[in-house]
């Protein structure tokens, strides 16, 4: 992994509590990451500043404009060859980041973690959401003739010259899912590694059942009828 250009994104939206945490475990897991940026999407506690405390980078959005647009405002600020993506509720133990790089030895242009490859721990996924997440994941294999289990994991790699010049729109928690599928229509080389999904350390989550399932559906629906890359 020494040898490997990397830059890590967390969106982070309220999340002071589990920050410390989380940037910690990745900075033990990388020492010689070159870059950890969280953006602050808007938030009204003090994120932005236990992320600068624990060595982020941070870029902030004045005002919440969601997690799409704040992972593509970390995409835009991206050094690394690797971009690696994880999720400031401390549910992706930074651990498992190991697991997702060993891949790209082997040509693979994006990595996605999958809890359902793996293992979710007690609490980690509601049933409902799990339900949603397999029905999404069916989805989408059968309309672009993939083979995903995990379409909306937020815990995944991908080579920045890859995913650069694929243009994602995506202002909310449906960003997971456009990258994934413009990805595949692109022919990107996806490969996906178990992981472990942990309860959330603290607080709880702000993904909306009925409002962000709804866009993940459209979304899924509209790239296959546009026929867009």
């Amino acid at each position: 992994m020494s040898d490997l250009d990397l830059s890590v994104i967390i969106a982070a939206y309220e999340e002071e509590k589990n920050l410390p945490a989380v940037l910690d475990g990745v900075k033990k897991t990388l020492p010689d990451l070159r870059q950890l940026i969280v953006v602050d999407d808007g938030s009204k506690d003090n994120t932005a500043r236990v992320a600068e405390e624990h060595g982020a980078q941070v870029i902030r959005h004045e005002t919440n404009r969601g997690k799409g647009a704040a992972l593509r405002t970390g995409m835009a600020a991206a050094k690394g060859d690797i971009i690696i993506f994880l999720d400031a509720d401390g549910q992706d133990p930074p651990s498992e980041i190991p697991l997702l790089l060993e891949p790209f030895e082997t040509g693979a242009d994006f990595v996605n973690g999958s809890k359902f490859m793996g293992r979710c721990k007690e609490g980690a996924i509601s049933g409902l959401n799990r339900i949603g997440n397999l029905f999404m994941s069916w989805l989408i294999n059968f309309l672009f003739k993939a083979g995903i289990t995990d379409s909306q994991s937020g815990f995944r790699a991908i080579r920045k010259a890859k995913i650069a010049p694929i243009p994602l729109t995506a202002t909310e928690y449906e960003i997971e899912t456009q990258m994934l599928i413009r990805a595949i229509k692109h022919g990107l080389k996806i490969v996906e590694v178990p992981i472990i999904r942990e309860k959330r350390l603290h607080g709880s989550t702000h993904f909306n059942r009925i409002r962000n399932g709804t866009r993940i559906l459209f979304l899924i629906l509209g790239e296959y009828f546009s026929g867009d890359k």
